[in-house]
């Protein structure tokens, strides 16, 4: 009996902080990161799926030192940097993180656009009526009902999974190239394991699930319930994102089709090939992820930057008391929805752009977190031990050098 009402204990312990890491994880899933995944399956077929381990893992020990600052300092990874770092250093970390979010935004945005004309739906349509879901829903709701919301959207990512079902796989082809690594000196082929390495790691994610985690009231006695729903967030985040890959390389990357526009170019491309069934899932899939997506980034830049200048930030906060929270959410989302009307953007250069930027911010971010992380001052006893040091720094590691290598080959044209 002792030992059932520990475990139901810890279930229920676990349900009261699912919510932040599992949603943090599957947002990253979102347009830019569809067409990421549709890209490599499209491209190189089964070859890149053993990629998706390392990085998973890269992910999981990226996210779980940001839930546990929030849960133990109670503050978040914006406000951390500017007491700790200094408000000099503060401000242009938020300026780049602000500007680097405002081109995802757009890219969120445009993935609705893409995913409901496969549909016959004007983007004068879709995109307005999005922006103002997204906006209501987190002007008006509470961080309950936000959060709900945000994890039923979680669960519409099933969608990858019949749709790369409906596309009949090799399995056992796609197995062996799991568990078996593909190496190549191919420019072009390692050029896409660093987009897939940037497509799941962003500078974003750490100051949301960060600040969701305070939010949320996660503290030091339950972050190994945290840690376990951040585990659990990136798991999910793996499969789906292996089922995409997945699809593209059944029917796209087998019939020669290796060059798709964006993600709504690959679910039109999976019609004749899959079936109808098959690109309707893939783009009901791509219009969930980037509605998500332009719902969480907006949120997020507004917590960090807020945090970050000493302001008040919180969805439980009515508008009158966090205006400057409210406001930049607002402005966010009325000028990334705006700019994906006007005809003949250049969306493909300002994803380039937002590469670039996010490039440049993402190793400054997780130095910044790994210093904190080992501060006794900050963190007591749950400070990373020596074996959490080798592993998150090589991880750190890693992910600068990968980070690095993509910056100079875009710089040098080949990106």
């Amino acid at each position: 009996m002792h030992f059932l009402k520990r475990w139901k204990t810890r279930i229920l312990i676990f349900l009261a902080v699912i919510g932040p890491g599992f949603i943090t994880a599957n947002v990253d899933n979102d347009a830019g990161g569809i067409y990421t995944y549709s890209l490599a399956g499209a491209r190189y077929g089964y070859s890149l799926l053993w990629s998706l381990i390392p990085i998973t893992f890269a992910l999981i020990v990226v996210q779980d030192m940001s839930a546990r600052l929030g849960a133990v300092t109670g503050k978040g990874l914006a406000d951390l940097i500017r007491e700790e770092f200094g408000f000099r250093i503060t401000f242009f970390t938020m300026l780049a993180l602000t500007l680097t979010n405002m081109a995802n935004i757009m890219g969120e945005f445009a993935g609705v656009a893409s995913s409901m004309q496969i549909f016959g739906v004007s983007k004068y349509l879709s995109v307005p009526f999005v922006a103002a879901l997204v906006w209501l829903l987190v002007v008006r709701g509470t961080y309950k009902s936000v959060e709900k919301v945000f994890l039923l959207a979680c669960s519409f990512y099933i969608c990858y999974l019949f749709s790369g079902v409906l596309a009949k796989p090799d399995w056992l082809q796609a197995a062996h190239s799991t568990f078996i690594p593909t190496l190549t000196l191919d420019p072009g082929y390692l050029v896409m394991i660093v987009g897939i390495t940037g497509a799941t790691i962003a500078p974003w994610m750490q100051f949301f699930l960060q600040s969701a985690i305070v939010e949320k009231g996660v503290e030091a006695k339950q972050y190994a319930q945290s840690r376990v729903e951040v585990i659990v967030g990136c798991l999910v985040a793996l499969v789906v994102a292996f089922f995409i890959m997945v699809s593209c390389a059944a029917t796209l990357h087998i019939t020669g089709q290796t060059d798709i526009v964006d993600a709504g170019d690959a679910a039109l491309a999976l019609r004749p090939l899959a079936g109808e069934w098959a690109a309707w899932l893939f783009a009901l899939g791509l219009f969930n992820a980037s509605v998500f997506a332009a719902s969480i980034l907006p949120l997020a830049t507004a917590y960090s930057v807020c945090e970050g200048l000493g302001f008040e930030a919180g969805v439980n906060k009515k508008f009158r008391d966090a205006p400057v929270f409210y406001w930049l959410y607002t402005s966010l989302i009325v000028v990334g929805a705006g700019l994906i009307l006007i005809p003949g953007l250049p969306l493909v250069r300002i994803a380039y752009l937002s590469q670039v930027a996010n490039g440049f911010l993402l190793p400054f971010v997780l130095i910044f977190m790994l210093r904190l992380g080992n501060r006794s001052d900050l963190m007591g006893r749950l400070t990373n031990s020596r074996g959490y040091n080798l592993v998150a720094g090589s991880t750190v590691a890693i992910v600068v050098l990968l980070t690095l290598v993509l910056l100079a080959l875009q710089l040098a044209g080949r990106a």
